[in-house]
């Protein structure tokens, strides 16, 4: 069993499965995803959820492991898909996060045996993402630009719309001291150039992974948020030069860069499938 837990602070590639097609369980973990999210809310419909609850128990049973997208509390799915969780000490998707009180009430349900990450996806949500950041448990955000667009009357894949909501996670998340955010989706499945567009989007404004739908985005999602050949070389060159050097190549080094180098080295890592 792969520990999923051991992946989010690395995870590039987060693909969603629905939760009521465990046919594709298997398939999605294959593909090359870092992480697998089982999908009980948004992807069910509500005549499904009971079944899409009890085949990712199943999968999770024989040893798989991924992330639950759980229903929302206020549901009448939450209480079990909670229960769930907690028994196979998965990692939580929280949808509609923009309370740390609900957060913390949740990381007490499962007494701590999951790791949260907190959906922000409306614009309270965005308002209060570093109080969601620093609940106890929570190990990373990610961003829900779909259902954030659709709240704010504006286009989900309008970069100029959303940079502020996007700033606001990637900052929340550097001041509550965890990892950097998880970006959100990209609807046009079939278009490698919007998709390319939007992970260099996120990357430049501090987003180190994605949200992916489908198989064929894990790829370039993987690929795009890793260290450049000439951003690695740039690192290495920085920490060999040590703690007292004040310019490598002409350029500045202060204690900042050096960090910044020592992260970049630090997020290298071979493709691992969350199963």
């Amino acid at each position: 069993m792969t520990d999923v837990s051991s992946y989010i602070a690395s995870a590039r590639s987060w693909l969603f499965v629905p939760g009521h097609r465990p046919d594709r369980f298997a398939k999605a973990a294959a593909c090359g995803a870092d992480v697998v999210i089982i999908d009980l809310e948004d992807a069910v419909a509500a005549e499904d959820k009971t079944q899409a609850r009890v085949s990712a128990a199943a999968w999770l049973a024989e040893g798989n492991a991924a992330v639950l997208r759980i229903n929302p509390p206020g549901t009448p799915w939450f209480q079990s898909d909670l229960t769930e969780a907690g028994r196979h000490g998965c990692p939580v998707m929280v949808p509609k996060a923009e309370d740390p009180v609900v957060l913390t009430d949740i990381a007490a349900r499962v007494a701590g045996r999951c790791e949260l990450i907190p959906l922000i996806e409306t614009a309270a949500g965005v308002e209060r993402a570093w109080e969601v950041c620093a609940t106890v448990g929570v190990a990373r955000a990610a961003f829900g630009n779909v259902d954030l667009a659709g709240q704010l009357g504006v286009a989900w894949d309008d970069h100029a719309a959303l940079a502020y909501a996007r700033s606001r996670l990637v900052s929340a998340s550097a001041a509550a001291g965890i990892c950097s955010p998880v970006d959100g989706v990209t609807t046009a499945v079939k278009d490698a150039g919007v998709l390319r567009d939007d992970i260099t989007h996120a990357r430049r404004l501090g987003f180190t992974g994605k949200l992916c739908i489908h198989p064929d985005q894990v790829e370039a999602v993987g690929r795009g948020f890793a260290p450049s050949q000439d951003e690695l070389e740039w690192a290495r060159a920085v920490v060999t030069a040590g703690d007292s050097v004040t310019t490598v190549d002409g350029r500045m080094v202060d204690k900042p860069v050096l960090e910044r180098a020592r992260r970049l080295l630090g997020h290298t890592h071979d493709s691992h499938p969350a199963a």
